[in-house]
């Protein structure tokens, strides 16, 4: 999360910014979260659910091959063709945008490294003595249907629409169950958020506060992999999900976060990027802009002028769930980080 990220935080809860996903992988409920306690198998799909809004399926995109191989070994466990096929496909009913065989290819290294990153979580929370039931992931399911406003029982139908097996979707649900209860146990025992950091921060905040900013997101493009890149802009300024297109397009670091920026000065960023925000207004999209050997396509989000936008100082409490969110965003990235590097990872292919 970026330095200042607490101006993001803050002005955010001003300004009403929502984020909109078709469909939501990761809604997990907490109440499954906090839930260790092992189960018989039951069916998901025998519950009912009450629908609030249907949705349109999504055409299959036929998988590269119906002969599975194995991609890569991770720690002596496989991922093959038919687990990198189904998570490509959860991508396309996710965004539900026309797929040809180039944006597949695009999307397919970050898939693989999803894939890697997901079976190494799984492992990690084993280790810790991690339980994930059945019970926990019927429960995720059904999260997922009610917070996607789909109804339950059409689940299954949906995923073999889109080439996705049930297996997989469990096995995402699991993943993601398991990392977070996995994060939450090692944050429990890290250093607690004192006075002195929360004091620090306010101080921060009210710099942030006296000076006029931009939240911008970005996608950053490789050269060797910049092509149709106007294409590509042309549907973001038709579909308003800039994030998931940055999640699985862009190159940059902050992918993983949707590729936001925060809250930034025009002054901090590189020169043709600030040259180009200057004539944008919120919710632009910007043409891709050259920097160095990459390639940058620019969102502004929200502007901040504090001439003009009056906000009240955050309370001791926001800072305190601010900090304590972002220590354990640090924590999630550096502990997959170490996982990635302890890793034995052989790839084929």
């Amino acid at each position: 999360m970026n330095k200042k990220g607490i101006i993001l935080f803050l002005i955010s809860l001003y300004c009403g910014i929502s984020e909109t996903i078709a469909f939501d992988f990761s809604s997990i409920d907490p109440r499954v979260a906090e839930n260790n306690s092992p189960t018989k198998q039951s069916s998901v799909f025998k519950q009912t659910a009450t629908p609030t809004q249907t949705i349109e399926e999504t055409n299959l995109v036929p998988l590269r091959s119906s002969n599975v191989k194995i991609v890569a070994i991770v720690n002596d466990e496989i991922i093959s063709t038919e687990d990198i096929d189904n998570r490509i496909n959860a991508f396309i009913m996710t965004t539900q945008i026309p797929m040809n065989d180039e944006t597949k290819g695009m999307i397919y290294q970050k898939v693989l490294t999803a894939t890697i990153d997901e079976k190494l979580k799984v492992q990690e929370a084993k280790r810790n003595n991690i339980n994930v039931t059945d019970e926990d992931i019927n429960a995720s399911i059904v999260n997922f249907a009610e917070t996607n406003k789909i109804p339950l029982e059409k689940v299954p139908a949906l995923l073999r629409k889109n080439g996705i097996s049930e297996r997989a979707f469990r096995e995402q649900m699991a993943s993601d169950i398991a990392w977070l209860r996995l994060i939450r146990q090692k944050n429990r025992t890290s250093d607690m958020i004192t006075e002195q950091d929360i004091n620090s921060e306010l101080e921060r905040a009210k710099k942030d506060f006296a000076t006029p900013k931009l939240m911008i997101s970005e996608i950053m493009i490789k050269q060797e992999k910049a092509k149709d890149l106007n294409n590509l802009v042309e549907t973001l300024k038709k579909d308003p999900r800039f994030e998931l297109y940055a999640f699985r397009f862009s190159d940059s670091p902050t992918a993983s976060n949707g590729g936001k920026l925060g809250w930034v000065n025009k002054e901090s960023l590189p020169e043709p990027i600030a040259q180009a925000v200057k004539t944008m207004n919120v919710n632009d999209i910007s043409d891709p802009i050259k920097v160095g050997n990459d390639y940058y396509i620019i969102k502004v989000e929200q502007s901040f002028d504090p001439s003009k936008d009056k906000v009240n100082m955050p309370t001791r409490e926001d800072i305190k769930r601010f900090l304590e969110n972002q220590k354990i965003d640090i924590l999630a990235t550096q502990y997959i980080q170490n996982l990635r590097q302890k890793a034995v990872i052989e790839f084929r292919g």
